[in-house]
């Protein structure tokens, strides 16, 4: 057994209640991409590294692990060598080893894992594994060796954001006989305190201490405190609400119902809490079909949407502030600008946003001679999306589109928005940061090779590409790795020429407004995660 404790010695026990409106797909690690499901496998998985699961600063770079230490990179940044720690085991017994670490890293190609070409094809021979995943081998590229129980990494070019990239969920740590394919509804043993012992989409969720766990670093996996966790699906957020402040449940996976805040804020203050994380909420323009394949179109809705009512439907000005960029503030890169504002364009920009422009916007529509075209915007159907969306439709009415809304569930919108054979024209949807760092916005949304016509991981939902700007993200990545701060300054630069071209809408940038029952003791909030299952300490 890993030396440690496999529970707090204080507050631990108890069954933790959590309530969501729908389920969070897919069990599989290295294939979910849901913020819901990010955080259950927070507590069930690791990685080499991770980020500390807690409070702090929004900007925050990733910790040891599954190893050591972080270590300083060789060979002038293109080889790591990550030492292990020794008698950590997955929550089947099995022992981690080095060859665990490099079947894991080659399975996150043999799952066509969503990151495997932006995070992870910077490994020698992950460009032939994303031609080729059904053969990959990373032989040169990741190394075990279990004499010295590390694992070394050779890569093609130095990259700044390793450590972090390796703290995502995509390169958590598995069991090298785990199939090489979407695990679906079954979770596969991982290292962490908990562990998922059943899964119904259409109900539930319960996991249960995975009783070879023993904490090696609190910052980094901090033994639990509930002894089970029960996540239901089903409950809308009004019903949520309601439960929380009985004590049927005790956290809730959607933001607050815009109707109760005010009751939350005058009745149940004490167990409200506001967690600031980087993220995005932001309408995809597919710029390759019409109307939106149309420059002056996409200039028109950016100028004609009023970010004020998008923050209104998001709780006001308390909670949730416009947006005017791809980079939300705080992000490392980010520098305030806004072209899109009453008053601005691209050669006179703002600082901020201020005002709609819809003379502007309806000028450049009649320019374009696409008014009275259908537009379609496919949206979640989660409350701030529908109005939002709503927004939007009515927006575009006013520029002279047949406009209309249509909505899904959340895990079936997700997948559809990316697939171009469904020649969706504009999508509402939000991102939060995979890590803090410019890239996982700017290369993850709108870089060329995310773009992946026919496929529901096609992430770069806007069809957009254009080779000089990721040249730029590129020599911001590269620069980075010596200098963080003029790395960043390209990054904004790169920031500033999507926005010229407008491929998406920015919206507005959120606040997570967080309602605990009064059995949840303790702080358990964490920038990346928003909140740590593992922390709350139940009455």
């Amino acid at each position: 057994m890993a030396e440690g404790i496999a529970r707090p010695a204080e507050h631990a026990g108890g069954t933790l209640h959590l309530a969501a409106q729908s389920s969070p797909g897919t069990t599989d690690p290295q294939v979910s991409y849901f913020m819901a499901m990010y955080q259950v496998e927070a507590v069930v998985y690791d990685g080499l590294t991770t980020f500390t699961k807690g409070p702090g600063p929004l900007s925050r770079h990733a910790i040891a692990d599954l190893a050591e230490s972080i270590p300083q990179p060789q060979d002038d940044g293109h080889t790591w060598i990550f030492h292990l720690r020794r008698n950590i085991r997955f929550s089947n017994g099995k022992l981690l080893s080095p060859d665990d670490v490099v079947a894991s890293m080659r399975r996150i190609f043999r799952v066509n894992s969503p990151t495997a070409g932006p995070y992870y094809s910077n490994i020698v021979g992950g460009a032939e594994c994303l031609k080729d995943p059904d053969h990959c081998t990373l032989e040169n590229g990741v190394i075990a060796d279990n004499q010295a129980w590390t694992v070394t990494f050779h890569l093609t070019r130095p990259d700044a954001e390793f450590a972090d990239r390796l703290a995502f969920n995509h390169a958590v740590i598995l069991p090298a006989d785990t199939p090489a394919h979407d695990t679906g509804n079954s979770a596969p043993p991982g290292t962490g305190p908990y562990r998922i012992v059943s899964y119904d989409p259409s109900s539930s969720m319960r996991l249960e201490r995975n009783t070879h766990f023993r904490q090696w670093d609190a910052a980094a996996q901090p033994a639990g405190y509930p002894d089970r966790i029960e996540y239901r699906f089903g409950s809308d957020p009004e019903s949520s609400v309601t439960a929380i402040e009985n004590g049927q449940y005790d956290w809730m996976a959607e933001n607050i119902p815009l109707d109760r805040l005010a009751e939350l804020g005058s009745r149940f203050a004490d167990r409200v809490h506001i967690v600031d994380f980087l993220n995005l909420y932001y309408a995809a323009l597919n710029v390759n079909i019409p109307p939106f394949n149309s420059l002056k179109v996409r200039e028109a809705l950016n100028y004609a949407v009023n970010r004020h009512a998008m923050v209104i439907h998001n709780g006001g000005p308390a909670v949730a502030a416009p947006s005017c960029q791809m980079l939300p503030e705080g992000s490392p890169g980010f520098e305030p600008v806004c072209y899109w504002t009453r008053g601005a364009d691209p050669q006179h920009p703002a600082l901020r946003w201020e005002a709609p422009d819809m003379e502007k916007a309806k000028q450049l529509v009649r320019e374009s001679g696409t008014a009275g075209q259908k537009v379609t915007v496919i949206t979640a159907q989660q409350p701030e999306y529908m109005a939002m969306a709503n927004e939007l439709r009515s927006t575009l009415a006013e520029l002279g589109y047949d406009a209309s809304v249509r909505s899904m569930v959340q895990a079936v919108q997700f997948g559809y928005i990316q697939n171009s054979d469904n020649r969706v024209q504009i999508s509402l949807t939000g991102w939060n940061a995979d890590y803090p760092a410019a890239s996982s916005y700017l290369r993850t949304l709108l870089a060329c090779d995310m773009f992946h016509p026919h496929s529901d991981n096609s992430i770069n939902i806007s069809g957009y590409c254009d080779p000089d700007t990721d040249r730029l993200m590129d020599r911001a990545a590269d620069l980075s790795v010596t200098d963080r701060n003029a790395g960043d300054r390209l990054w904004a630069e790169a920031d500033r020429r999507f926005m010229a071209q407008v491929p998406t809408v920015p919206l507005v940038q959120v606040r997570w407004v967080m309602p605990l029952s009064a059995r949840v003791k303790g702080d358990v909030s964490a920038p990346v995660y928003q909140v740590v299952f593992s922390r709350f300490q139940i009455r």
